[in-house]
């Protein structure tokens, strides 16, 4: 019954270190993929500062004035406040 014992134990310690080893392994994967993608943002964000500082800004473009207010009718009212709106129902016989 040693030699079945013994063998478990060992077979349980053969599979613990290749645990070990594999998460090792993973783990420096892991690091080289996290390296690699940090090199290529920095090269990219230099090309882009490159890019942005060779080429002038395009002008701001104006917005355009309002065409003026719409009709005056209930939500359709552009601009305004609440009391002003609620006036104008109460006027117009609508209870709120």
């Amino acid at each position: 019954m040693d030699d079945t014992s013994e063998k478990k134990q060992a077979n349980a310690q053969f599979a613990k270190d290749e645990r070990l080893n594999d998460a090792k392994q993973a783990m420096a994967e892991y690091e080289a993929a996290a390296l690699a993608t940090r090199a290529k943002t920095e090269r990219l964000r230099a090309l882009r500062l490159a890019r942005d500082a060779a080429t002038p800004p395009a002008p701001a473009k104006k917005r355009k004035a309002a065409a003026g207010k719409k009709g005056k009718s209930g939500s359709d009212q552009a601009s305004g406040n609440l009391a002003d709106w609620l006036d104008e129902q109460a006027k117009q016989g609508r209870r709120s």
